[in-house]
């Protein structure tokens, strides 16, 4: 087995998200604001019998999932005109009102923000990966 490290990138784009960032109260960023977002994940590893380092067509058809998703799904779920909140909001159940009556596509998540997202797509993407090549492919980066 080669030792040589290879990189491949997969964009995802076109996905509307809002937010707030509730805990800078000293800025507009308070405030419930919308984004057109898009990501870029680097994955990392050997290549495979094809000479790729992951076949980016197999995120509809795998064997793990994410959160009982395919990756396609779980990304189109997270970030498919959705608003996003912290778990710690202290605004929260408002807004879980707001999704009982259909009025919001909520999502729950430790902390918001750019950085936060990343770090939520690393992880979730990272433990697919890895489990889904068994440990050939990993996550290197998401920006």
């Amino acid at each position: 087995m080669s030792t040589n490290t290879f990189q491949s990138t997969k964009v995802f784009e076109g996905f509307s998200i809002v937010f707030r960032q509730w805990r800078a109260q000293d800025t507009h960023c308070r405030y419930i604001h919308g984004y057109g977002i898009s990501f870029k994940i680097w994955f990392s590893g050997e290549l495979d019998e094809k000479n790729w380092v992951w076949d980016f067509g197999k995120f509809t058809q795998v064997q793990t999932e994410i959160d009982g998703m395919t990756p396609k799904q779980w990304v189109s779920y997270m970030f498919d005109h959705t608003f996003i909140a912290a778990e710690d909001d202290p605004h929260l159940p408002l807004f879980q009102d707001m999704a009982a009556k259909d009025l919001i596509q909520l999502r729950i998540v430790k902390a918001v923000g750019a950085e936060r997202f990343a770090q939520l797509i690393y992880d979730k993407f990272n433990a697919f990966i890895l489990r889904e090549t068994n440990g050939r492919v990993r996550v290197s980066k998401v920006e």
